[in-house]
């Protein structure tokens, strides 16, 4: 695979983890034409759930599947995390302007941030001090109008194109909630709770007995006013920054005093 040449445009790096087939990465792109070049590096098939997965035991394979003037579309065997890293050290000379990861069929919100594959490429960018935004949207269907998702994205990627000091480590994690017309959008922080995981026991035309993993969202603070679950249920975006560092410094006393040290 030969290097990309950039032209004097920004670069934008797309990625998702729903797919290169997928609605959603062909809507953002469209979207994000006009502010530069695209290059979209994505996986071949779903993988959705893979958090910052790597592929460690088995080859990646890239192909260009579109190129025209200013644009760019390859699939590749590899997860979200891996497309990221395929493009810093195969693909690209210099860093991208702005990573962007989604659109995401379904929400990101509360806790499911751990789990997103949509987020671990996201938390990839972060690493390496690219201005990087996760966007999805809260429908799964496979046909999901993400029409009206397109001023809010133009408007947050273009300001990140433009800003000169972008908070180091950081990404950001947009959800948007499935109606005709958004009523704003919000900063704030994301819902705690969990989600109720069940397996539902199938039997295959074999005969042999497999599971498969259900279950929702329960959120443990649903009065909480600053929660993006809160916002979503209300018709708003909702804009959480995400750091790649996952000390727990509030507690570093308390730890201390426990463990005498």
């Amino acid at each position: 695979m030969k290097k990309i040449t950039r032209s004097h445009k920004p670069l934008i790096l797309i990625t998702n983890d729903d797919g290169i087939q997928a609605k959603g990465i062909r809507e953002v792109a469209d979207f994000l034409k006009p502010l530069g070049d695209i290059l979209i590096v994505a996986p071949d098939a779903p993988r959705s759930g893979q958090s910052s997965a790597i592929t460690v035991t088995s080859p990646l394979r890239m192909k260009v599947v579109e190129e025209r003037d200013g644009f760019l579309a390859i699939r590749t065997n590899g997860t979200p995390v891996d497309c990221i890293k395929l493009s810093m050290n195969i693909l690209l000379d210099e860093c991208p302007d702005l990573i962007v990861s989604g659109i995401n069929h379904g929400s990101n919100s509360g806790v499911s941030v751990i789990y997103s594959g949509t987020m671990g490429a996201v938390f990839e960018g972060a690493l390496l001090h690219i201005p990087s935004i996760g966007f999805s949207l809260c429908n799964h269907k496979a046909d999901a109008d993400f029409s009206h998702c397109r001023e809010l994205i133009l408007d947050v990627c273009q300001k990140a194109l433009t800003h000169n000091h972008w908070p180091q480590n950081i990404g950001l994690n947009i959800n948007i909630p499935d109606v005709p017309q958004l009523k704003g959008s919000k900063i704030c922080r994301a819902a705690q709770g969990h989600w109720t995981e069940e397996y539902d026991c199938r039997t295959d035309p074999h005969g042999q007995e497999y599971y498969w993993l259900t279950g929702k969202f329960k959120n443990a603070e649903p009065e909480a006013t600053d929660t993006d679950e809160y916002w979503l249920e209300r018709g708003y975006a909702t804009i959480v920054p995400c750091t790649t560092d996952n000390s727990a410094l509030n507690i570093l006393p308390e730890l201390s005093s426990v463990l005498g040290i």
